[in-house]
């Protein structure tokens, strides 16, 4: 049985029609067509990741079961070839407070334990052939339910492997007193977590530390406690970090990704995509367009959303900027400033929801203003668009700290939103000498991390791993 596993695991990935079909008649004549339960965290940032887990796993044979919140519910019908369950999960408002997510997490774990405690139960008296759960790192009590169940579970940790070691790393950065955060510090690096600063660690301006000392210890402790640790990462970016990770944690850490990169199946979308923007990227010369997104959840004030805007007109330079609902602060729709519409005609276009990773793999689009969420961050590392890096909140910083000055593939920018630094930001990407810099450097990481999805890269030869351990269960 391990030889004929090992067989389809060397099927290469890179035709997923052909392999699909192969795998279809292997994973039957070999009777491994076992199931895999998964169940995400309701926030766009961690659905992608799993559904494209879920993919994957299902192209190596194995049957999916996805449990989903009824908050940010995902749409069944859209993946017909897996089964879902929904848990009623108590939660009222679409209102996030990015820097008081802690409390969020808390309240989702207490909300659906018990839901999904009486959903497993019954699920596993009904049904045979499950192998294990996969959960998010945060889901701290569904791990524990799974436990209780007798179900072995993994942790799917859809941030950097970097930013899971600021998590191994909180108990000791706050016992030396880095937190609560001091401005007067903010430059200065952190010499128990190279090579973060002090203003690069995950703010807590809004939250009670207690919560989320208390966040951290029961998701370490979930992690610890797991069959595995699933990292949507590569070793091209965060070799050392895996290792590191590897000696800290004591389980078995599988980076396997991008994971975008080895399925067939386009993202899940919590708000409708306009790909009229496709068709208006066609006409943009190569290179030209600055794409500048902030993601699903993060938000300007005001008075930066009107700098935002004047800063990339007059720029001069042509982009694409996604401005969905929410995106200012107090309103679920804004209106662009006077006179911007027509400032921009022709070389601007603003859409409420963008397709990205098809935009990030357009010709035309040449950087990408981001909020440095990790999903993003892959994406423009996997297409090789050089970045402007403004992050909100989270693990955000971390990852701009990376693309910035580890990588070098990206520039900073701080401080105040103000039009005149956002248009020599843009100018200095896409047109000066210090972009063409950082375009070379990106076409050497993208190089890099295209070897590790191959038949012999370290992505590739980790799935094989995670495949045949889930199959070892």
């Amino acid at each position: 049985m391990t030889n004929l596993i090992s067989l389809i695991n060397l099927i290469p990935l890179a035709n997923i029609e052909v392999r699909t079909q192969q795998l279809s008649t292997m994973s039957g004549d070999l009777g491994i067509n076992r199931r895999i339960l998964l169940f995400p965290l309701p926030y766009q940032g961690h659905i992608n990741p799993m559904l494209e887990l879920a993919s994957l796993l299902h192209l190596r044979g194995f049957s999916i079961t996805i449990f989903h919140t009824q908050f940010n519910s995902i749409d069944p019908t859209k993946h017909p070839s897996y089964d879902f369950i929904s848990i009623i999960d108590g939660t009222t408002s679409n209102h996030f407070e990015v820097n008081n997510f802690p409390s969020r997490f808390v309240e989702h774990n207490n909300n659906c334990e018990q839901p999904f405690y009486d959903s497993l139960r019954k699920y596993l008296s009904e049904n045979k052939g499950v192998t294990c759960l996969v959960a998010d790192l945060h889901w701290y009590k569904i791990h524990a339910v799974a436990k209780r169940l007798g179900v072995v579970s993994l942790v799917l940790r859809t941030g950097s492997a970097a930013s899971l070691r600021w998590f191994t790393s909180f108990p000791v950065l706050r016992a030396k007193g880095y937190y609560p955060l001091r401005e007067s510090e903010k430059d200065e690096l952190v010499t128990e977590l190279p090579p973060y600063r002090v203003k690069d660690l995950i703010p807590m301006d809004k939250c009670r530390i207690d919560d989320f000392a208390m966040l951290v210890e029961r998701d370490i402790e979930a992690a610890k406690n797991s069959s595995g640790i699933i990292i949507n990462t590569f070793t091209a970016i965060e070799s050392d970090e895996i290792q590191k990770l590897h000696q800290e944690l004591s389980v078995p850490i599988f980076s396997i990704g991008p994971l975008h990169k080895f399925t067939s199946q386009f993202q899940s979308s919590l708000l409708p995509q306009d790909r009229s923007c496709l068709d208006w990227l066609d006409k943009q010369a190569p290179g030209s367009v600055l794409y500048v997104s902030f993601g699903s959840l993060a938000s300007l004030n005001y008075e930066e959303f009107v700098e935002t805007a004047w800063g990339l007109a007059n720029s001069r330079q042509p982009f694409l900027w996604v401005v969905r609902p929410g995106s200012v602060c107090g309103t679920e729709n804004v209106s662009m400033p006077d006179g911007f519409d027509e400032e921009i005609r022709g070389r601007g276009m603003v859409v409420a929801w963008a397709p990205q990773l098809e935009v990030l793999a357009h010709d035309a689009v040449g950087g990408f203003w981001t909020h440095n969420g990790w999903n993003s961050t892959l994406e423009g590392i996997w297409e090789g668009v050089p970045m402007i890096c403004r992050p909100f909140f989270a693990d955000q910083m971390g990852n701009a700290r990376y693309v910035t000055h580890v990588w070098k593939v990206g520039i900073e920018l701080e401080g105040k939103l103000e039009r005149r630094i956002i248009e020599k930001t843009v100018r200095s990407l896409m047109k000066e000498k210090e972009g063409d810099e950082i375009r070379e450097r990106m076409r050497v990481l993208r190089k890099n991390a295209s070897e590790c999805t191959k038949a012999d890269g370290s992505s590739h030869l980790a799935i094989n791993k995670l495949v045949n351990h889930i199959l070892s269960l």
